[in-house]
C-alpha cells in the first residue's frame, strides 16, 4: 500500500521522532510531518488534514475527535507504556510498583485516551538500577524498533495486525501523578525512597515535601 495520504506527529527536536520520519518518508514520500512541543497551540497542517492514516509518535498533543475521524484508513499511536500502563505517567507508576517487566503499545486512537484496540505490544525486562530517565529512553528505543516493523507490515500487506492483548486499566490521570510525587512525614523509608525512585527526572519537577506552608522539592 503505497499511495496513502499520511500525516505523522511528534515532538520537535527529538532524534528518534526524526528516525522514524526519515524511515516513514521512504515508504510514503508525500507523507506530511508536524512536530511541535508541549503546550503549543495544534497546528493548522493537523486540524485542517485529511486523509488516510494518522500516527501519533510522542505527540505532544492530545489528538481532537474531528482530526481523527478525518483519517479514513486508521489513527494510530506508539504508546510508552504497556497496557497495564495507559495514560501519564507510565514509566513512573511502574518503577514505583516493582515491576520486573515492561512494554510499549501501538494501538488504535478513539477520542478517549489509550483505550483503542491493540496492534502490537513489545516487551523488555526492567533493570534493578533503572530510573525514569533510562526506563523512558528504553521505551523510545523500543518505539523506534516498533514502528518500522508495524509500518513495514502496513506497506507490504495493506493492513495492521491484531493483538489479543487488551488495555488492563483507566489511563493514569495528572492528578494521581501529581500525588505519587507527595511525600509526607508519616511515610516509611521504603515509601519515600520508592517515590523518589518514580519521580526523579532531569529537569523536571519531582518528589517533594510540604512544611509549614512551604514546598521543599527533592533534587537528585
Amino acid at each position: 500500500m503505497t499511495n496513502l495520504k499520511v500525516l505523522f506527529i511528534a515532538k520537535e527536536n527529538d532524534a528518534y521522532a526524526e528516525k522514524a520520519m526519515a524511515f516513514l518518508t521512504t515508504l510514503y514520500p508525500s507523507a506530511i510531518c508536524v512536530t511541535g512541543k508541549r503546550g503549543s497551540a495544534l497546528p493548522a497542517a493537523i486540524a485542517n488534514w485529511k486523509g488516510d492514516l494518522l500516527i501519533s509518535y510522542l505527540s505532544p498533543w492530545i489528538i481532537p475527535t474531528e482530526v481523527l475521524e478525518n483519517a479514513q484508513l486508521a489513527s494510530i499511536n506508539f504508546h510508552p507504556g504497556s497496557p497495564a500502563y495507559p495514560g501519564i505517567g507510565c514509566t513512573n507508576f511502574a518503577l514505583y510498583n516493582n515491576e520486573k517487566q515492561f512494554g510499549i503499545t501501538c494501538h488504535h486512537m478513539l477520542p478517549k485516551v489509550d483505550t483503542g484496540n491493540i496492534i502490537a505490544v513489545s516487551y523488555f525486562p526492567i533493570e534493578q538500577n533503572d530510573s525514569v530517565w533510562t526506563l523512558t529512553q528504553r521505551c523510545y528505543v523500543a518505539i523506534s524498533e516498533l514502528f518500522v516493523k508495524v509500518m513495514s507490515e502496513l506497506h507490504e500487506s495493506g493492513k495492521f495486525a491484531i493483538s489479543s492483548e487488551k488495555w488492563q486499566r483507566v489511563a493514569y490521570r495528572r492528578v494521581e501523578l501529581n500525588a505519587l510525587c507527595k511525600i509526607t512525614s508519616d511515610m516509611s523509608e521504603e515509601e519515600v525512597n520508592r517515590r523518589i525512585r518514580a519521580t526523579t527526572f532531569p529537569n523536571m519537577p519531582g518528589a517533594y515535601i510540604e512544611l509549614y506552608g512551604h514546598k521543599f522539592n527533592y533534587t537528585a
